[in-house]
């Protein structure tokens, strides 16, 4: 019992990277985490020769599994669907994990979304953790063939919908702390300074908080409405008893708002030539309570 305690504290964070970029979900990525370590302690010895592989085999099936019943609860969500953000830590070396981080940022997420289960399922397992094509087609029960075709289709298609990201962390968190410093102080000039002229805003409050139901595009519009929105109450909520901070969300700077201990919104941005070109805000109260109870996804 004590060799599989250590297996479980040494690989639980491995399969959860796995299961969290496969889903963009931290419950549903906990549940097939949980459900993947189940299916190990029962397994026959011959049958887990590297403990390692064959959680990542059993987590990636399981994901797909849990992807494909997923699809049909989010046809029916209330508004834009986004993932559930997460505190992030990169570490000293965030300059050599940049696409690390750019593979759990919230918009990187929402275009893995359209990718059919087994071509985000290739995708991560190659693009983020180093998996040969051989070991891929194992893990999913395809051919070799089958999986470069696969491969091909994601790489494409994420490609042409990839957001701008912007390496420059420095600069990154700069732009973010410019943002909300004009919001916060209504200063519509500022503002419009650090959007790039064709920033989206996409909200979700999944029917449970107040939140636009469509994105809001264009600088003027997006600058409009969070002028709208700062210095009212929210949710019952005064504006005094709230605060905002920058945080690394989802390997970024982001932007939490807080009011009695508990998280409101978290805001993460897309910036790219120094101006903010995406927002991405999370209002679901559902979705918050993984950064709630500070969990953390190291990258």
């Amino acid at each position: 019992m004590d060799r599989l305690d250590e297996v479980y504290r040494e690989l639980r964070p491995y399969a959860f990277a796995i299961a969290y970029r496969m889903l963009g979900s931290v419950s549903e990525a906990e549940d097939v985490v949980q459900d993947a370590f189940l299916r190990l302690y029962r397994a026959a010895p011959d049958d887990v020769v590297a403990p390692k592989a064959y959680l990542a085999t059993v987590t990636t099936r399981l994901a797909i599994d849990a992807l494909r019943s997923a699809r049909a609860r989010r046809e029916s969500y209330v508004g834009p669907w986004l993932p559930e953000p997460l505190l992030t830590s990169t570490g000293p070396d965030a300059a050599d994990r940049a696409e690390l981080a750019e593979s759990v940022s919230l918009a990187m997420l929402v275009v893995l979304e359209s990718l059919t289960p087994e071509e985000r399922a290739v995708f991560v397992l190659h693009e983020v953790f180093g998996f040969p094509h051989t070991e891929i087609a194992a893990a999913i029960g395809r051919s070799d063939t089958a999986v470069r075709q696969l491969m091909h289709r994601a790489r494409e298609h994420v490609q042409a919908r990839r957001p701008r990201f912007e390496v420059d962390r420095v600069q990154q968190r700069e732009v973010t702390e410019r943002f909300l410093a004009a919001a916060a102080g209504g200063d519509i000039d500022e503002l419009m300074l650090v959007l790039a002229p064709d920033v989206t805003l996409v909200s979700d409050g999944g029917g449970k908080a107040k939140a636009p139901r469509r994105p809001i595009t264009g600088a003027s519009k997006v600058a409009r409405f969070l002028l709208a929105i700062v210095g009212r109450p929210y949710m019952g909520i005064d504006p005094a008893d709230m605060t905002a901070r920058v945080v690394e969300i989802n390997g970024g700077p982001g932007i939490l708002v807080m009011a009695g201990g508990r998280p409101l919104t978290a805001v993460t941005t897309a910036v790219a030539g120094g101006r903010i070109t995406a927002i991405q805000l999370v209002a679901n109260p559902d979705k918050l309570r993984a950064l709630r109870a500070g969990r953390m996804l190291p990258l």
